[in-house]
């Protein structure tokens, strides 16, 4: 949408600069004949004077970092021959200043305000800061004024609105702030631009803001923070052609006079708060639309069915709404058509066979709705299609292959259907697919498919994850493209082993097979895939070690190893894992010493060690852990006291070192974990008092101490409120609370003044 509306702009900018009552009546120093030079101005008359003022003071305000005005605005020549200054030819004053694209840097000279004569300003693009000067507002004479694609701040100046001849006002691309003043356009009845679009104005459109610019036909306030309702006076310019108030924050119902407007093409109210329905037949009447952008607000109702009427239609993007409708089927009677944008919204029934006839169709979006049915073959005629977006609804049958013949089509997403049988092997014919979603349906067979899709030479993502094909992953996947960046296979039936061909797949940074039938241990050459940031082999049946150079993954921020038979030690190279964020080999046979160098790995949040058989006693320095958030490694047989540098974890919200031999007291470094949301230390030997500390952890709900050789009083307040007795239970030397039920008998823990101890 908004790459659309660049182009237009574009056209609206060439437009205006193309308009001959703006490019005649005045001698530029590029168009004066060879041999003939420019008369050189008059200075002892007050008016050459003070244009040359003027023009010093706004270069002496400008770095001019190439020079431009450096080698060409010299005292030897007269200033009608300066590069970008055009004199008129009458009385030799500057009647235009045009550089744009040069960068000038530095701010705006208010002396430019003196160039009474001045037609043209046109600064585009030339690196400006700063505020724009309000004498700009003294240029009686000004016609077009554009300082866009600068960086400019502040507000925009309401003496602008006293340039009673400006037909194009641009400002767009700046970073002007602040509201835009109702007098802003009082006494412009010439203009017929206007583009204050990309900025950060706020606040409401002034409500009587167009009611004095007749002539108007562009108005572009996009990518704001405008707010408010839309102003009735846009529904009554009757010249306008273009409207673009796309990415605001307005809100309200559109008014419906802005629905029936003979000349207007574009109308672009996309990613706002807007709300009510589009008009029907009656009130609806854009004869001349070319496109219209309504994504992403809150607009209701049906599809109007008045929009049949608008034969010139290109682009018609609803999506993001709560439209209650069916895919119309008079779309396919618009064969000017190259976009269609319906997705999420609450579309239901079928997708309408006559779709194919829009053969010069680009782009079709209808995921996220509710369709159901199957994908008529007849799509496979849009040769054109470059986008086929049908993913998130309840569409059945097989993959027609017709639409393998649409041979520009570079995303092509089916992802979250009910579509079954086996995949077209006939998906080389799409040589420029570049993302490929098959995702969460009821798709069978082998994976063979994967053969012809070594012709799409651009495919990146590729996506078969929770389906039902079976067989190996055959070696030939080593030939999809070398630019393929992910591949998500997991929750399907795959059995065998990885091949090694995978090698091949130098670009791939995400390859996720969790879920299948692997049994094969992993492959020592799987450490060569030097780019991998995701792998996920999880819930397999993989047996064997973790290869000792996992080291040689660098790039790797994921690692998913748990739920198979791994046996073994974590490699000590996995320290050189330095991206590593997510580590989770929990539920596997891995043994021997959790070696020192995990703990010195800085950028690891979640570390899942659990259920596993190591043993020995953890390093005294896990502090290299610096953004922890998740540490478990309950179910082990790990020995010895818990390091006191787990202290310096400050960010870690949940802490498992259950079903461990820990022996020792809690450390009392943990009462710089305040973060602490879940701490299970039950199933130890850990012995002393229960810390008082704990008491005063705000965020701590969860808090497992049972079963180990704690004694004294229990704590009081904080999560010790709510603490239940299977938190506590098997601690025969604690006293105090809680009273509490369980398994029907009545518990408390009594401390007595006596040595006794009495439950």
């Amino acid at each position: 949408m908004a790459a659309a509306g660049s182009s237009f702009f574009v056209l609206v900018i060439l437009l205006a600069i193309s308009d001959p009552v703006l490019s005649t009546g005045f001698a530029s120093a590029s168009s004066s004949s060879p041999g003939r030079p420019s008369p050189t101005p008059n200075l002892n008359g007050s008016g050459a004077g003070t244009d040359l003022a003027a023009l010093l003071a706004f270069k002496a305000r400008l770095s001019d970092p190439l020079g431009v005005l450096a080698r060409s605005w010299t005292a030897n020549v007269s200033f009608c021959r300066w590069v970008g200054v055009s004199c008129s030819r009458r009385r030799q004053r500057v009647a235009a200043l045009s550089l744009p694209g040069v960068p000038l840097r530095g701010e705006l000279d208010p002396g430019l305000g003196n160039l009474s004569f001045l037609t043209v300003l046109d600064l585009t693009n030339t690196s400006l800061s700063g505020t724009i000067p309000a004498g700009l507002g003294r240029l009686h004479r000004l016609r077009k004024l554009s300082l866009s694609d600068n960086h400019l701040s502040g507000a925009i100046p309401g003496t602008l609105g006293n340039l009673s001849q400006l037909s194009l006002l641009n400002l767009g691309y700046n970073t002007l702030s602040e509201q835009i003043l109702p007098e802003l356009l009082q006494d412009l009845p010439n203009l017929q631009t206007l583009a204050l679009n990309d900025n950060e104005l706020s606040g409401q459109i002034p409500p009587h803001l167009f009611n004095s610019t007749p002539f108007l036909r562009y108005i572009l306030l996009g990518n704001n923070k405008l707010s408010g309702l839309i102003p009735n006076g846009v529904g009554s310019l009757p010249r306008l052609v273009y409207l673009d108030l796309q990415l605001n924050q307005l809100s309200g119902s559109v008014p419906a006079t802005l629905f029936n407007m003979s000349l207007l093409q574009v109308m672009s109210l996309g990613q706002n708060n807007l709300t009510g329905s589009v008009p029907g037949n009656r009130s609806f009447s854009l004869p001349e639309l070319q496109e219209l952008y309504l994504p992403k607000n809150n607009f209701a109702g049906r599809i109007p069915l008045a929009l049949s009427a608008c034969r010139h239609l290109r682009v018609l993007s609803l999506a993001f709404n709560s439209f209650v409708d069916t895919v119309p089927a008079w779309l396919g009677q618009l064969p000017q058509l190259t976009g269609i944008t319906l997705g999420n919204n609450h579309l239901a029934g079928p997708i309408p066979a006559v779709l194919g006839n829009l053969t010069s169709l680009t782009r079709l979006g209808l995921s996220f709705c509710n369709l159901t049915g199957e994908i008529p073959t007849e799509l496979g005629l849009m040769q054109e299609l470059s986008q086929l977006q049908l993913g998130s609804n309840q569409l059945a049958g097989q993959i027609p292959a017709s639409l393998t013949n649409l041979s520009k089509l570079y995303d092509l997403n089916l992802q979250v259907n009910q579509l079954s049988g086996s995949v077209p092997d006939t998906l080389g014919n799409i040589p420029g697919l570049i993302k490929f979603e098959l995702s969460y349906n009821n798709l069978n067979g082998t994976l063979g498919f994967l053969s012809s899709l070594s012709n799409c030479r651009q495919l990146q993502v590729l996506g078969i994850f929770s389906n039902s094909f079976t067989g190996e992953l055959p070696g030939h996947v080593g030939n999809l493209s070398t630019k393929l960046r992910e591949f998500h296979g997991g929750y399907n039936k795959i059995t065998g082993v990885l091949p090694s061909t995978l090698a091949n797949l130098s670009s791939l940074d995400v390859f996720d097979l969790r879920n299948n039938l692997l049994t094969e241990p992993i492959p020592e050459w799987i450490t060569s895939m030097q780019n991998l940031v995701y792998l996920d082999v999880s819930y397999n049946d993989i047996s064997g070690p973790i290869p000792t150079q996992i080291g040689m993954m660098r790039s790797l921020e994921r690692l998913h190893l748990h739920g198979n038979k791994l046996f073994g030690s974590i490699p000590d190279s996995i320290g050189n894992l330095t991206k590593l964020e997510t580590l989770t080999v929990f539920n596997n046979n891995l043994s021997s010493t959790i070696p020192a160098s995990l703990f010195h790995l800085d950028k690891l949040v979640d570390v899942y060690l659990s259920n596993n058989y190591f043993s020995g006693a953890l390093p005294a320095d896990v502090s290299g852990l610096k953004i922890a958030y998740v540490i478990e490694i309950n179910s082990n047989i790990l020995i010895g006291n818990i390091p006191d540098s787990f202290g310096k974890l400050r960010m870690l919200a949940q802490l498992d070192l259950s079903h461990n031999s820990f022996e020792g007291t809690i450390p009392e470094s943990f009462q710089e974990l305040t973060n602490l949301a879940s701490l299970n230390l039950s199933s130890n030997n850990l012995s002393g008092s229960i810390p008082k500390f704990l008491a005063n952890f705000t965020s701590l709900t969860t808090l497992n101490l049972s079963f180990n050789k704690l004694d004294g009083k229990i704590p009081e307040g904080g999560v010790f409120s709510n603490i239940t007795l299977t938190s506590l239970i098997g601690n025969a030397g604690l006293c105090g609370a809680p009273c509490c039920y369980h398994s029907i008998r009545f518990y408390c823990f009594l401390c007595l003044p006596s040595d006794q101890k009495e439950t």
